[in-house]
Parts: structure tokens; C-alpha cells; sequence
């Protein structure tokens, strides 16, 4: 009996043993309200620290958000130090035993080479406009369990024990992860429309959601991702939209706590990708879902963290082919022809371009450029990637009234020099060419003035154009210079109206022939056509996409049916101050222009330099403060 007893006790130590060498990953989130974030990040120093956890920590004023990894006995232990703060009430904490990182890089990109513990303003960032309101989370969709989930699918829309589903809809999954998971793992159930969004961040579900409205209104929207986090805010987001998006249903504990419940895969078909050093994670089902970018075969192994020369995405490129090429481009690189308007041949000579719009149209050189991309992007990727692969900002530029594209990327050399590092500038001409006038005036340094009365104006000058024209505009009939009937009045802009819509339409095919952009910028007039364009955002949805808009000396124009701060583009409004001395655009005219929008999305800079874009310090600091946060989805 004592043999017995010491055996056991043996048994018991060597268990014990093996459990405390035994490595795991924990996952958990939880939604709720922290009353004094410091103190939440001071314990999770000091208990992570001690209990020698490594991977990220995410909190911030609405929960917490945390991937670490280590022995599974001090796991154990974090979670029962956790489960004695109320705080922490009903988390789902997903532990999982697993190998240590077996390579360094893979747990150096991962996050497991240390801990990270960063107080946040969203544990998610929802919107790819990180100024923006982010949708309540208590509006967030239902949560369904595995086995409901799994039956939800299984019986194709007939649900029947849970009345608030909608037994009598279209049953809609959504999957609200990246394409780079997608490509290997995702859900399938007959009869059930799958929608992949195929984003290449999450920041970019908002605008698809947008975009695919009609296909969700009406039905039963169920959502997955890989844990739960992502849906929350998602399925909030849906639910917000109103009648028609309040069937919304969520996977609780994700991908993982499904495969848990059905170890052979159910509706599930390939592998979990996962954000720790483990890469993805499978089932029982062997069967590869994923294809290498380049050659196509069966390929789901994501370990060597190839990546997008361009968009710095995952992609998957097998052994053979990844001993042969070193520059990869993405599919989504591929559809949209990423950087491919851009038609500079150096380094040097990357920060900013000239479009004609007139020239454009009839571009056979952009043509072959982009049909030269699109064939040679698998076979040849060296050809295709031959500059320094760079993931600028590309900003679509709009002058003042009565220049051009040429003036105007003069006249900004300064700004678009120092901030060459982190955007590239285009510049277009407006569509309305404008007469040539003059008056009696003592020259300038305009060419349109006369040195004295009866002498005829300088011959020598570039054309002239406008986004928005007087009522008694009938456009330019010949290239004989006019006199002016009247001074110039520096308050003529307020007259400057009419045509709009042919501005717009000019700006669509820009946007269709030289974009993507990330954002617009507007100088004075060209400002006030930009204001416009934020008004409309949403309803210009896939024909004019940007993220923000850049107003130097802006105004208001035709914005009579606009309330204030209803305007919810993330915004930069630059412009003189009461002693600014811009003597053409005062600075009333600018924070009236202000006031429809958000205020919270929008940054204002003043300044005392007169009718001009400021490049000095602190001016130039907050520009590029303003384009950081952008920036950061881009690289």
C-alpha cells in the first residue's frame, strides 16, 4: 500500500513536472469600462514580468485585448490573478498548449521576443480614419456559440429554437478577417452565401460594409473571425447602419473555439491563421486551402512571412518558387495596380508628378504601363518591382483659381520636398480653361497685368483654369487677352459658383485613371472643391475613395444644405490667423469652412504667413503629424 502511495506521489511530481516545462499561448479580451487604466498596466508589469510571459498587451478606457505566451502553469496563474478582479467577470480566456517559437524571426515579428503592454485608444481600429467615432460596443451583434453557430449553418437559415433569429431570412456569413487569413482557412455550409470582403487590413471592413449594404439588409448576418475581438466591433458597426441590419450574429471565441468543438473541421475548411508564433492552426482535415502567389500549387505556410514588395502583405510563395524571387506582388496589388500611375523612373524624382487631365484621357503610355503591370506582375517580378519598392501616401493636389497644375507644383516644391519621405504628390488641372484678362494695373508678378495703360499684356503665358466659375462663365473662346470690366475684387470667390458637376466629373476620371489616393489636398478654391467632395463621400463611394482631405485656405461655397460638423471626413484645415495677412481668403471664411466638419476628425493649423501652405516649423511638424496616422495603414 505505501509502494502504492509513493508510486502515485512520483506519478503526481512527474506530471507536475512536465506541466510546469510545458509551453502555451493565452488569448483573451474583454469589453468593459477601466476606471484607472495605470493601475491595469502596472499589474500586468508586475504579474507578467514575474511570471515570465512574453507578447502583447493591449488596453485602453473601454477593455483590454492581450496575446501572451509561456510556461502554461504561469498562464494559469495570470488567469486565476485575473479571475479574482471583477473586472475580468465571464472573459473567455483561450489557452492552448503548443511548442515554443522554433524560429527566432517568426517570434521576433510576432511579438514573443518581449512584452508589449501599450495603453490604446481602441483596441481595434475599425476605421481606417483613426479619428473617427468608433460604433458602440454595446450595439454589437449576438453571440452564438460553437454548437449554435455550427447549427445555424447546418439547418441553412431554419433555425427555429432562438425566436430574435430570423428564421424566415437569407442567412448571410461574413467573414470580417483579412484576405491573407482568408486565403488559407474559412467557413463553407451549402446553401449559404459566403461574403470574403478580401481587405488587406481591418481598418478597411467599414467602407466594404458600405459598399455591400444591399447585400446584407434584410438578412441574418452571421460573422466570424479568428476570436471574437474583430466581430465586436464589426457587427456594431453593421448594426448602426439601422432598419434592415438588426439581425446580426456573432461566432463567440472565433475560428478557435469552433475547431475546439469540432475537431474534424465542421463547416470549417483549411487551417486558423493566428497572430503568435504558431502561424496558423488546423484540424483534423489535412486538406490545403491556400496556393502559392506564383506558381499556384496547393500551398498554406505562411512560416518564411514572404511578403507584398508593395503593400508589405503576408503572401504565399512556396519553397520552390521563393529560392527563385525575392519581390512579390500581392493579387490585391495586382487589381488595383498599386503605384503604378506613378511614372517616375528614379528615386530622386518620386515625390510628386503632373497629370493633365486632358492628356489623360487619351494616355495610351498609362495604358501600356498598366497592361505591362498586370502581365508581368507573376512572371516577372523583378521587371515589375525594378525602382526601391515604397508604399507612399499618394495625394491628389487641387490648385487655386486661376492656375494650373504647373504653378501649383512650384509653388509647393518646398512642401512636397519635406515630406517626400511619406507622400507623393500629384497635381491636376481644373476643366475649366479660363480668358486671359488684365486692367490697369503696376505689374507683378503676375503675368496677367499690363506695364501701362494702352500697352498690350505679355504674350507668354501658361493657361489658367478653375473647379468653380462666375454664373456669367462662357469659357474660353480664343486666346486674345480681355480687359477686366471691373478691379479685381479679392472677394470674387463668393461669386464663384457654378460647375461643379463637370469639375466632378473630371475628378472621377482622375480617380479611375491615375488612383488610387490616399487623400486630397485643396488650395483655396481648389479647397473649396475638396470641402465639396468630403460632403459627398459616401454617396461618391467607388468612384472617389480617400481617407483625408488636406484645406490650405479654405471656404465654404454651395454648402447651404450642409449642417455644422456634419462633414465626417478626417480632415487638416491650414490657414492664416486674424494676422495672417492672406488678403485673399480671410480667416473667417477658413473656421466657417471648419464648422461643418466633425470636429471630432478634424486638426486646424494657423498661422501669420499669409495666403500660402507653411513648410517652416512647428507648421510642417503638424503636417506631418496629421499624415502619420495614415501612414501607418500603408506600410
Amino acid at each position: 500500500m505505501a509502494d502504492q502511495t509513493i508510486q502515485h506521489q512520483v506519478e503526481d511530481n512527474k506530471n507536475e513536472t512536465e506541466e510546469e516545462q510545458d509551453y502555451g499561448i493565452l488569448l483573451y479580451y474583454k469589453y468593459t469600462t477601466i476606471p484607472n487604466l495605470q493601475n491595469l498596466s502596472d499589474f500586468y508589469h508586475s504579474n507578467c514580468s514575474s511570471l515570465s510571459l512574453l507578447g502583447r498587451v493591449r488596453l485602453s478606457s473601454h477593455g483590454v485585448n492581450v496575446t501572451v505566451g509561456g510556461k502554461l502553469r504561469a498562464l494559469k496563474k495570470h488567469i486565476e490573478a485575473l479571475e479574482s478582479n471583477s473586472l475580468f467577470g465571464g472573459t473567455d480566456f483561450k489557452l492552448a498548449s503548443c511548442r515554443e517559437p522554433l524560429n527566432d524571426q517568426v517570434a521576433k515579428e510576432c511579438g514573443f521576443t518581449s512584452l508589449s503592454i501599450r495603453i490604446v485608444k481602441e483596441l481595434v481600429s475599425l476605421s481606417s480614419y483613426p479619428l473617427l467615432k468608433s460604433p458602440d460596443i454595446s450595439n454589437a451583434g449576438k453571440h452564438l456559440s460553437a454548437a449554435d453557430f455550427h447549427s445555424v449553418l447546418q439547418n441553412a437559415g431554419k433555425f427555429q429554437e432562438e425566436e430574435s433569429f430570423g428564421s424566415d431570412k437569407k442567412i448571410v456569413l461574413v467573414d470580417a478577417r483579412n484576405l491573407y487569413e482568408t486565403r488559407i482557412g474559412k467557413f463553407h455550409a451549402p446553401n449559404v452565401e459566403t461574403l470574403d470582403p478580401e481587405i488587406r487590413q481591418y481598418s478597411d471592413l467599414p467602407s466594404w460594409i458600405d459598399g455591400n449594404s444591399e447585400r446584407l439588409r434584410g438578412n441574418n448576418i452571421l460573422m466570424y473571425c479568428t476570436g471574437g475581438i474583430r466581430c465586436e466591433m464589426a457587427s456594431a458597426y453593421i448594426r448602426s447602419k439601422g432598419a434592415g441590419f438588426e439581425n446580426v450574429f456573432q461566432l463567440f471565441g472565433g475560428i478557435q473555439r469552433y475547431l475546439e468543438q469540432f475537431p474534424d473541421g465542421g463547416f470549417f475548411k483549411g487551417k486558423n491563421f493566428v497572430f503568435d508564433h504558431r502561424v496558423s492552426v488546423g484540424s483534423l482535415d489535412t486538406d490545403t486551402l491556400g496556393s502559392c502567389l506564383l506558381c499556384s500549387t496547393a500551398f498554406d505556410d505562411y512560416s518564411a512571412r514572404s511578403r507584398c514588395s508593395y503593400c508589405r502583405m503576408l503572401v504565399l510563395i512556396c519553397d520552390s518558387c521563393r529560392e527563385q524571387e525575392s519581390l512579390y506582388v500581392c493579387e490585391l496589388c495586382q487589381r488595383n495596380s498599386k503605384l503604378v500611375a506613378s511614372i517616375s523612373t528614379t528615386e530622386d524624382d518620386m515625390s510628386e508628378d503632373v497629370l493633365s487631365p486632358v492628356a489623360l484621357e487619351a494616355n495610351s503610355n498609362l495604358n501600356q504601363i498598366r497592361h505591362s503591370f498586370s502581365m508581368s506582375s507573376r512572371n516577372d517580378q523583378h521587371a515589375a518591382t525594378s525602382t526601391k519598392p515604397m508604399r507612399k501616401l499618394r495625394i491628389l493636389c487641387l490648385h487655386g483659381f486661376r492656375q494650373n497644375a504647373s504653378s501649383f507644383k512650384g509653388r509647393t516644391a518646398s512642401l512636397a520636398k519635406k515630406l517626400k519621405n511619406m507622400a507623393e504628390l500629384i497635381f491636376v488641372d481644373a476643366p475649366h480653361e479660363l480668358p486671359f484678362i488684365y486692367q490697369h494695373s503696376p505689374p507683378d508678378q503676375n503675368c496677367e497685368s499690363v506695364q501701362s495703360e494702352g500697352s498690350l499684356p505679355f504674350i507668354n503665358c501658361n493657361r489658367k483654369f478653375a473647379w468653380l466659375v462666375a454664373a456669367d462663365y462662357n469659357g474660353k473662346s480664343d486666346a486674345e487677352w480681355k480687359m477686366a470690366k471691373v478691379p479685381f475684387d479679392t472677394a470674387q470667390y463668393q461669386q464663384q459658383t457654378e460647375a461643379f458637376d463637370e469639375s466632378l466629373q473630371r475628378l472621377k476620371t482622375i480617380f479611375l485613371q491615375a488612383g488610387p489616393f490616399d487623400g486630397i489636398l485643396g488650395f483655396s478654391q481648389g479647397a473649396a472643391m475638396a470641402a465639396l467632395v468630403c460632403a459627398q463621400q459616401r454617396k461618391l463611394k467607388g468612384e472617389i475613395d480617400f481617407k483625408f482631405a488636406i484645406l490650405c485656405s479654405g471656404f465654404a461655397v454651395n454648402m447651404s444644405e450642409y449642417s455644422e460638423g456634419s462633414i465626417s471626413c478626417p480632415s487638416l484645415h491650414i490657414f492664416g490667423n486674424t494676422e495672417g495677412n492672406d488678403r485673399q481668403i480671410e480667416s473667417c471664411a477658413s473656421r466657417h469652412l471648419v464648422s461643418f466638419f466633425d470636429r471630432g476628425c478634424s486638426v486646424i493649423i494657423e498661422h501669420d504667413l499669409g495666403h500660402i501652405i507653411p513648410t517652416r516649423s512647428p507648421y510642417i511638424d503638424e503636417i506631418k503629424d496629421f499624415l502619420r496616422q495614415f501612414l501607418q495603414f500603408n506600410t
